[in-house]
C-alpha cells in the first residue's frame, strides 16, 4: 500500500495547454505576406529577395516564419509595401522598416517618439498618421504621391503641410497615388492621376492633397488603394470606386475608367465594413462577414474557383460558411481571416506567398495550416533563428521600382498603360 501511494505521488502532472495563437492582422505585398499574431509574434513568408521578410537573408519562405528580430517589441501593426514592410511598436513609440535591400528591421529614427495611429505603404512610398491627425510621408515621389508640393523623392519622413488645420483619420497608398480621409469625412487624393484614380474628375497629377468634391455629401470613413484605382466607404456603408478599370477592378459592371467616385450599386443592400485593393483586383467585406471580390483573376486571386476576370462583385465562399473578419489584397494574391481564427489564402503562389509550403497558384481559398486554429499542423510555426545584428544593412538608395516577377508585359497595344510602367516589369 505504501509503495502504491509513493508511486502515485511521483506521477507527472500533464503540461498546461498553450492557448492557440490567433491572427490579429494580415497584410499582403507584391509577392510576400505578413501576419501579426497574439502573443506578440510576427510571421512573414513569400518572396524574400529584397529583404522584405526581415529574416536577415534573401531567401523565399514557403511557410509562415516567425520574425525573431522583433520578438518582445510589442508590435501592434504591420503593413506590406510592394517589396518592403513596416511595423509599429506602440509601447516603444518606434516604427521599424525592412526590405528594398534592408534585410532586418531597423528603426525609422525620424518617427521615434511619435504616437502613430495608422501607416500605409504603396509600391515605393509610405505614410504615417499620428494620433494628432498629422501625416508624414517618405519614399518615391516622381508623381507627387508624397503630397509635399514637389516631385523630389524623400529619404526621410516629412510632414504634409497641406493638412495643417485638418485632422486626418486614415490614408491609403497605391502605386504612385495616395488618398486620405479626414476626421470630418472628407476625401482627398494626390499623386499620379492618369486613370482618374484621384477622383478629381480629370487625369492630371497632383503634388498636394486635393479634396474630392463629387461624393454627394457622403461622409467617408474608409479608403483603400489598388495599383491604379481607389475604393472608399461611406458612413452609411456604401462602397465607391474610381480610377483604372481595364480588368473590371472597379466592379461597376464595365471596363471603363471612372474619373470620380461612383457608388457600387451591386452592393447597395450590404453594409461594407472593410475594403482592400490589389494590383488589378478588389475585395470587400460586409458587416455580416460576407466576402466579395472582382477584377483581374488570371491567377485566381479573386477566389471564384476559375481564372476569369469579373467586372461585378462575386460572393467568395469559405469552407463551412466561415465568416470573414479581415481581408488583404497583395498584387496577385489575397489573404483572409475568419471568425474561427483561421487564415486562408489564394491567388499567385510562385514565391510561396500563400504559405502552403508550395509554389503553385490557387483559385479558391485554402487554409494556411500553421496560422489557423483549425489547422491540422497544430500551429507549428517555423522560426528564422537569425540574429538581427548579423543581417545586412541598408545599401545606398537607388531608383528601385516595384516589379511584377516573371511577367512579360507589352505596352504596344495598350494605350491605357503609360510607357514608364515598363520600368516596373521584370521580363
Amino acid at each position: 500500500m505504501a509503495v502504491e501511494e509513493a508511486e502515485r505521488g511521483t506521477e507527472v502532472a500533464p503540461a498546461p495547454q498553450v492557448p492557440p495563437r490567433r491572427v490579429l492582422l494580415i497584410s499582403a505585398g507584391a509577392s510576400h505576406s505578413v501576419a501579426l499574431l497574439s502573443g506578440n509574434a510576427i510571421c512573414s513568408w513569400g518572396r524574400g529577395e529584397d529583404g522584405q521578410l526581415g529574416h536577415g537573408d534573401a531567401e523565399d519562405r514557403l511557410f509562415p516564419t516567425q520574425l525573431n528580430a522583433l520578438d518582445g517589441h510589442e508590435v501592434v501593426s504591420v503593413i506590406c509595401g510592394a517589396d518592403h514592410t513596416i511595423a509599429y511598436s506602440e509601447s516603444r513609440l518606434e516604427v521599424y522598416s525592412w526590405g528594398c535591400d534592408l534585410f532586418t528591421p531597423q528603426p525609422v529614427k525620424a518617427l521615434h517618439g511619435l504616437r502613430i495611429k495608422q501607416i500605409a505603404c504603396g509600391d515605393s512610398h509610405c505614410l504615417a498618421v499620428t494620433m494628432e491627425g498629422e501625416v508624414q510621408s517618405w519614399g518615391r515621389n516622381q508623381n507627387g504621391q508624397l503630397g509635399l508640393g514637389h516631385t523630389e523623392d524623400s529619404l526621410m519622413p516629412q510632414k504634409i503641410q497641406a493638412f495643417r488645420g485638418l485632422s486626418v483619420k486614415m490614408v491609403a497608398a497605391g502605386a504612385e497615388h495616395t488618398a486620405a480621409i479626414t476626421d470630418d469625412g472628407e476625401l482627398y487624393g494626390w499623386g499620379w492621376g492618369r486613370y482618374g484614380n484621384l477622383g478629381l474628375g480629370d487625369r492630371n497629377d497632383r503634388s498636394i492633397p486635393e479634396k474630392v468634391s463629387s461624393v454627394h455629401g457622403e461622409e467617408m470613413v474608409l479608403v483603400a488603394c489598388g495599383w491604379r484605382h481607389t475604393i472608399s466607404v461611406s458612413a452609411s456603408g456604401g462602397l465607391y470606386t474610381y480610377g483604372w478599370s481595364k480588368y473590371g477592378q472597379l466592379g461597376q459592371g464595365d471596363f471603363e475608367d471612372h474619373l470620380i467616385p461612383h457608388k457600387l450599386e451591386a452592393l447597395r443592400d450590404s453594409f461594407i465594413s472593410q475594403v482592400s485593393g490589389g494590383w488589378r483586383h478588389t475585395m470587400a467585406l460586409t458587416s455580416d462577414g460576407k466576402l466579395y471580390g472582382w477584377g483581374w483573376n488570371k491567377f485566381g486571386q479573386v477566389g471564384t474557383g476559375d481564372n476569369a476576370d469579373y467586372c461585378a462583385p462575386m460572393h467568395i465562399k469559405l469552407p463551412n460558411d466561415q465568416k470573414v473578419v479581415y481581408v488583404s489584397c497583395g498584387w496577385r494574391h489575397t489573404l483572409a481571416v475568419t471568425d474561427r481564427h483561421n487564415l486562408f489564402s489564394w491567388g499567385r503562389g510562385t514565391n510561396g506567398q500563400l504559405g502552403h509550403g508550395e509554389c503553385i497558384d490557387g483559385n479558391v481559398p485554402k487554409i494556411v495550416e500553421a496560422l489557423s486554429v483549425d489547422g491540422s499542423s497544430g500551429q507549428k510555426i517555423q522560426s528564422s533563428n537569425i540574429d538581427s545584428s548579423s543581417g545586412k544593412s541598408w545599401v545606398s538608395p537607388s531608383e528601385r521600382y516595384a516589379r511584377v516577377p516573371d511577367e512579360i508585359v507589352s505596352n504596344a497595344n495598350d494605350a491605357s498603360v503609360p510607357g514608364n510602367d515598363v520600368k516596373r516589369m521584370r521580363v
